[in-house]
């Protein structure tokens, strides 16, 4: 490591190398370099641009590239009889609900961290990887999260009461007081995505990786539902950010309610035509 930052040494297997160029081709920061009839190699200092994304490794269809930081033996294979027809995908993301009324039942950490160590696959700026999860488990401590987002709901209707009534903060609280959870939702956990606050790329990264994780879920036999009251107050509510407890330099960046299904879905609901601008 050099300056906080990751080196990568890339390698060359020449038995296998055809010499055609393509992890060259694929490189995003333009570190690798070749002669006519030459392998390729890493131009000098490269291994300091080099940001790990493994393109090189997996481009190459003869196995050749390595990094020291990633093996081809680390990378396994592309499956193309897994790869999903155009059909496939489509029905896929269409039968996507969003998860609000679960099972009153705690889902093992084993199945969490799956779906956690799947997410991690999603993209982020220059592969800087910066997300990092916060499980939060059990009725009580999601319910205490819940009860620190109406309190700032309170909070905005006592000092804008016009703003209050336009986002309908009242129904909220009002379910609250009536006993019911249209914050949480009664969800055995929240995963949480939080990154370094000087990150640029995190905000993103956040995003694209709890998108992963919710579109993972149903392999799991879970559902999931994005906790966007829990993410306004966050911004907002230092009490909330307090009970967060995240570490030192670390914010908030969205978080998914997340348990198995009380009800299954059976049918791919409509949506309005898409409007698109052809240049």
């Amino acid at each position: 490591m050099t300056g906080g930052k990751r080196m990568s040494r890339f390698m060359v297997d020449e038995t296998k190398c055809r010499r055609d160029g393509i992890c060259v081709a694929v490189c995003p920061v333009g570190v690798l370099t070749r002669g006519d009839k030459a392998p390729p190699e890493q131009i000098p200092g490269g291994e300091l641009l080099c940001i790990s994304c493994g393109h090189c490794v997996a481009a190459c269809p003869f196995g050749a590239c390595s990094l020291d930081t990633m093996p081809v033996g680390d990378c396994p294979p592309v499956r193309p009889e897994w790869r999903l027809t155009p059909e496939q995908v489509e029905h896929f993301l269409r039968s996507r609900r969003s998860i609000r009324v679960f099972k009153d039942v705690a889902v093992a950490p084993g199945r969490l961290e799956r779906l956690i160590r799947t997410a991690r696959y999603a993209p982020s700026g220059r592969n800087n990887q910066p997300v990092r999860w916060l499980v939060i488990s059990g009725r009580e401590p999601v319910r205490s999260l819940a009860g620190q987002v109406i309190d700032w709901m309170r909070s905005v209707s006592d000092a804008n009461p016009k703003m209050g009534r336009r986002l309908m903060l009242n129904r909220l609280v009002a379910a609250w007081d009536a006993g019911g959870d249209l914050i949480c939702r009664a969800a055995p956990h929240v995963i949480v995505a939080h990154a370094p606050k000087d990150d640029v790329t995190a905000p993103s990264a956040c995003t694209l990786a709890l998108a992963y994780l919710e579109l993972a879920a149903p392999s799991q036999g879970l559902g999931a539902c994005w906790a966007g009251y829990l993410h306004m107050a966050t911004l907002h509510w230092q009490p909330l950010q307090e009970a967060l407890a995240l570490p030192a330099g670390e914010v908030f960046n969205g978080a998914l309610l997340v348990g198995e299904p009380r009800y299954g879905y059976y049918r791919l609901p409509a949506r309005r035509e898409p409007t698109i601008t052809w240049r």
